[in-house]
């Protein structure tokens, strides 16, 4: 068996389906075999152009892809000139150097197959499969049909998200050098299919074969339950081709780590817009024995602390099980996660202790009305609160703004606007753009619901794939479409991507910070981003009542407060609204939320406060 991973795929970090499927085959006594053959493609063309097309250029672009076109049909210059005009220049505004530069590249892919079908051993093989997710499926489509050329003997199978489902099933009925197809998890499937390729298929789940010519698919491929039952991860034939690769030697390596599939917020209430899971939402998770024993494993094995965890979601239990372990016992980990936003301090404090460095959120927008219409579960205030205790406790919160919502209004982005003016000080939104429809999310699923009409495959599936309209629809996963009320959401939005580019570009975007004292006081103070400063001492009830204000709360629930007894509702109001005038504090109806993030009194020297403001 041999598994391939081509170009375009990231030159940091292995593949996990790979890396499991190595591990898995071996173990049942399947000798198997990982090439990743995007290295020698970017020691063809040099690392800077690998990367610049891999993570530079947009990924909807598909400009990866459409680079191998020619390899896989031939030459179709009229369609390759429509390419340039329509997606290139006229979508996203390449100049005629990028294009150039693109044009360039175009003539590595065929010396580069060439290389591959002539240096590889395919004779040693009785199977091969390609994993293709992102802009993977036209090099591995053009490698694969010489392949077989070459060597007919040999199955040829691929799987990964460009095949899942549907996509994979049309994949198959057009590109018949194509044996067989592995949707959805292919942790059992794949070696059945293996156990039973020179027999009956048809009682293996999860796949699409030929019988009688015909392309046909089984039932879907069984959820795996229990995810301690895994391997560990195989990557030593990633870090062997990394090493090999003068390209690409010098980069640092991720390691990608699983800890749970599925998302538990999803399974109860499905983002409107998320296409992630395909048909698999249920979420499950390894026991937190089996969670760690696979970190300490993996670090032993390849020397490294560093992990990316690929889960869409974080196990809450880990609160109680993992993470405390985690922070007890081996500290100096560095781990990504995605998780909820509506995390409380005590469990932000708990990530960071555990060596969460860097968490994906999923704040999409700084506006209840459009949170509640992506289903989101979590409100403005509770996003701002979740970026100002990252700040606190060290944690890089990584999110986007998303735009365009069925039902959003003009009068929430003005709301988002001024929002967004308080909390400067604060992380900024790594990307921005409009909301995509993806094949799988509740949008694509019943669009009318929604008032989207006119759904069609972005414009690039037309020059990856010469196929009919209808065939297009199957394959591609992600759409564009049309909102029924005829709405331009650039047009009510543009003041807040603007307002986002600023934020991203500005070199200091000065400081907020509490100060609590040991005396009962909250010193409250304001770094301008020219590093001027102003500071406000609290005292007594009002102290208190900043406090409080750490997380959301509402004027209701502040004055029940025991302090609040004596003080009277019309004082509590009168500070609040002072606090909101100053900018400490912001306010969404009758909740409340202080912007300051916590500094220990014991940090608080200048040159702990210069050193904050130069990160600030």
């Amino acid at each position: 068996m041999l598994l391939v991973s081509a170009p375009f795929a990231a030159l940091e970090r292995p593949s996990l389906g790979l890396g499991l499927l190595q591990a898995e085959l071996e173990a049942a006594g399947i000798p198997c075999e990982t090439r990743y053959l995007a290295f020698p493609f970017a020691d063809l063309i040099g690392l800077r152009e690998y990367q610049w097309v891999s993570s530079e250029l947009p990924y909807t672009a598909f400009a990866g892809d459409w680079l191998f076109t020619a390899a896989l049909y031939g030459p179709r210059p009229a369609a390759d000139a429509a390419y340039v005009e329509r997606v290139l220049t006229r979508e996203w505004g390449l100049d005629e150097t990028a294009v150039r530069r693109l044009l360039r590249l175009r003539a590595y892919c065929e010396p580069y197959l060439t290389h591959c079908v002539q240096t590889v051993d395919w004779d040693a093989y009785d199977v091969v499969g390609f994993t293709s997710t992102f802009e993977q499926n036209i090099a591995s489509l053009a490698l694969a049909r010489r392949v077989k050329q070459h060597h007919p003997h040999l199955t040829i199978a691929f799987g990964g998200a460009n095949w899942e489902a549907e996509m994979g099933r049309e994949l198959h009925r057009r590109f018949r050098f194509v044996d067989l197809v592995c949707s959805g998890e292919a942790d059992r499937s794949f070696p059945a299919v293996l156990a039973a390729l020179h027999g009956d298929l048809g009682h293996v789940r999860g796949i699409v074969h030929r019988a009688g010519g015909t392309s046909t698919a089984t039932a879907p491929a069984p959820l795996l339950h229990d995810l301690d039952a895994l391997p560990y991860p195989d990557y030593d034939p990633f870090l062997r081709d990394q090493q090999a690769s003068p390209s690409a030697a010098g980069l640092t390596p991720t390691l990608l780590l699983e800890t749970g599939r599925g998302c538990w917020w999803g399974a109860r209430s499905h983002c409107t817009f998320c296409g992630l899971n395909g048909n698999s939402m249920a979420f499950r998770s390894k026991s937190a024995d089996r969670a760690l024993a696979e970190i300490l494993h993996l670090g032993e094995r390849y020397g490294t602390t560093q992990f990316n965890v690929v889960d869409n979601i974080l196990d809450m239990e880990y609160f109680k099980t993992l993470l405390p372990r985690l922070a007890l016992e081996h500290p100096g980990l560095s781990l990504f996660y995605e998780v909820k936003a509506n995390l409380s301090n005590e469990q932000l404090a708990l990530l960071a202790a555990a060596g969460v460095r860097r968490i994906q959120p999923g704040i999409e927008s700084l506006n209840d009305h459009v949170l509640k219409l992506m289903r989101k579960g979590t409100t403005a205030l509770q996003n701002v609160q979740l970026l100002k205790w990252c700040r606190e406790h060290g944690i890089r919160a990584e999110w986007n703004v998303l735009y365009g919502f069925p039902g959003e209004t003009a009068a929430d982005y003005a709301a988002m606007l001024e929002l967004m003016e308080r909390i400067r000080f604060l992380d900024p939104p790594s990307a921005y753009g409009p909301v995509r429809l993806d094949r799988f999310a509740p949008y694509h699923d019943d669009p009318a619901a929604f008032d989207l009409q006119n759904v069609r495959p972005l414009v690039p599936y037309r020059f990856l794939y010469p196929f009919p309209d209808e065939a297009l629809m199957r394959i591609a996963y992600y759409f564009d479409y049309d909102h029924a009320d005829g709405r331009r959401p650039d047009a009510y939005a543009r003041a807040v991507m603007a307002a986002v580019d600023r934020w991203q570009r500005e070199p200091r975007r000065g400081a907020l910070w509490r100060v609590p004292g040991g005396d009962g006081t909250t010193t409250v103070v304001a770094e301008h981003p020219s590093g001027a400063r102003h500071a406000t001492e609290l005292t007594g009830w009002e102290a208190c009542a900043y406090d409080a204000c750490d997380r959301v709360r509402s004027r209701a629930g502040l004055l029940r407060e025991p302090w609040a007894e004596s003080v009277g509702a019309d004082a509590v109001e009168t500070f609040l609204r002072r606090s909101v005038g100053e900018g400490s504090m912001v306010r969404d109806g009758d909740r409340f939320l202080s912007l300051a993030v916590t500094v220990p009194a014991r940090a608080w020297a200048p040159s702990a406060a210069d050193e904050l403001a130069a990160t600030a």
